[in-house]
C-alpha cells in the first residue's frame, strides 16, 4: 500500500470511529436503551424465514430471494432514471426467468408451455417476427423408425439441403446432420474410402450411394454418457437434446458409433428469412453456441404425422419413414419383405434405420 493510500485508509477509519452509530430508533444506542432493537432483528430474521424458510428448498429460496432484491433495485432505478423501456425490462425478466428453468424432460406440461411460450415472445421481442413452437409429446402406441434403398439412392443430396432448411442449421458452417457416402462398387462398406464431399455429376459410374445420420438407437450409448441428462429416447423412439441443459462436454458425440452428432462451435447463423418459424422445443428451434445437435426425425413433423423433411426430398424414393407400431406401414412392409441389415448390430445400439437393396 502506498503511503498516500495508508494516510487515507488511517483517516478513513478515524472518522468512523467518531462517528455514532446509527440506530434507526433515534435512541443514540445501538444496543439495549428503547428496547427497539430486538424487535428490529427479530423483524428482520422473520423475513429472511419467509424467503428462506424450512419448507422452501434451496434453489427456489435463492431464486425468491435474488427475484427480491431485483424488484427492489428497479425500484431504485426507476425513481432515479425513466430512461428504460418496457420491452427491455420485459426481455430481462425473460432471461431470468430462462435462467433457472430445469430440465424439459422434468417439466410438467403446464412448465413446458411456459417454457415455449417464453421462447417465442423473445423471439418476437428481438425480430418482430412470430415463431409457432411446439411442446407436443410423444403419441401412445408410436414408434418411428427408418429405412434407406440403396438402390435406389443416386448421390443428389436433396435430402442434406432440406435438412439443413428445415431445421435452421447454421449456414456459415455448413453443418449437416444427413452425410451421403460415395463407395466404389465391389468395395463393400468401406466407409473410410468413401467420398463424402463429392463435387461431380452424379451417378457416378461404378459407384454406389448410402446415407447416414443419427440412427434413433432403443439402446443409445450417447444417452448413457451424458453427465447431465441434456439427452435421451422419448417414448417414441426418438432421441432428442435438451440444448438449454447441454454443457457442451461432447462426451455423446464420442461414444456415437455411426457419426450422428454434431458440435456447433459458434452461434448458428441463420439469415433471418430463412428460419424456418414451424419449430418444435426438442427439434429445430434456433440453438445457442456451444452445444450438441442432430437428427431428430425432424420432430416438429413427425410428431403431426408428416415425414422428415429428407424424406420429402427424395427424388428417388429412397427413403422410408414410418411408425414400427403399425402393421399397415410401408416400414413394416419393407422390414418382412426384403432382405434388410443395419451397421454394427453387433455393439448392441439397435438401431432404428434399416438398409436394404432391391
Amino acid at each position: 500500500m502506498s503511503t498516500n493510500n495508508k494516510k487515507w485508509f488511517s483517516l478513513n477509519l478515524t472518522n468512523k470511529k467518531k462517528q455514532a452509530p446509527s440506530s434507526g430508533c433515534g435512541c443514540g444506542k445501538s444496543e439495549g436503551g428503547c428496547g427497539s432493537h430486538g424487535q428490529q432483528t427479530q423483524q428482520r430474521k422473520d423475513g429472511f424465514d419467509q424467503v428462506l424458510g424450512a419448507n422452501m428448498d434451496r434453489r427456489n429460496a435463492f431464486k425468491q430471494l435474488t427475484a427480491s432484491l431485483l424488484a427492489g433495485a428497479g425500484a431504485v432505478s426507476t425513481a432515479c432514471s425513466v430512461s428504460s423501456s418496457d420491452t427491455a425490462k420485459e426481455k430481462a425478466q425473460i432471461d431470468w426467468e430462462e435462467q433457472f428453468k430445469g430440465n424439459y424432460k422434468l417439466m410438467t406440461e403446464e412448465e413446458k408451455k411456459s417454457t415455449v411460450d417464453r421462447l417465442v415472445r423473445k423471439h418476437q421481442l428481438k425480430t418482430e417476427d412470430t415463431l409457432n413452437m411446439s411442446s407436443k409429446s410423444a403419441e401412445e402406441d408410436v414408434l418411428f423408425g427408418y429405412a434407406f434403398n440403396i438402390s435406389k439412392c443416386q448421390g443428389y443430396m436433396d435430402c442434406v439441403s432440406a435438412c439443413v432448411e428445415e431445421n435452421n442449421q447454421d449456414r456459415d458452417s455448413q453443418m449437416e446432420y444427413i452425410r451421403i457416402h460415395e463407395m466404389k462398387d465391389g468395395k463393400g462398406l468401406n466407409f473410410g474410402e468413401a467420398d463424402d464431399n463429392y463435387y461431380h455429376e452424379v451417378p457416378a459410374d461404378g459407384h454406389f450411394y448410402m446415407g447416414t445420420q443419427c440412427f434413433h438407437c432403443d439402446n443409445p450409448p450417447c444417452v448413457e454418457v451424458c453427465p447431465v441428462q441434456a439427452t435421451w429416447k422419448e417414448p417414441d423412439g426418438i432421441v432428442v437434446v435438451d440444448y438449454d441443459w447441454c454443457v457442451g462436454c461432447r462426451y455423446c458425440m464420442a461414444a456415437c458409433p455411426y457419426d450422428g452428432r454434431r458440435f456447433n462451435w459458434k452461434t448458428p447463423e441463420v439469415p433471418q428469412e430463412e428460419v424456418n418459424k414451424n419449430q418444435h422445443y426438442l427439434g429445430n428451434r434456433l440453438r445457442k453456441k456451444g452445444v450438441m445437435e442432430k437428427c431428430t426425425f425432424c420432430i416438429q413433423r413427425s410428431r403431426k404425422g408428416e415425414n422428415p423433411a429428407c424424406v420429402e426430398a427424395c427424388p428417388t424414393g429412397a427413403r422410408i419413414f414410418g411408425n414400427l407400431l403399425d402393421p399397415n406401414s410401408t416400414l413394416r412392409w419393407v422390414l418382412e419383405n426384403k432382405k434388410v441389415f443395419r451397421l454394427k448390430e453387433d455393439l448392441g445400439t439397435d438401431p432404428k434405420f434399416w438398409y436394404f437393396m432391391d
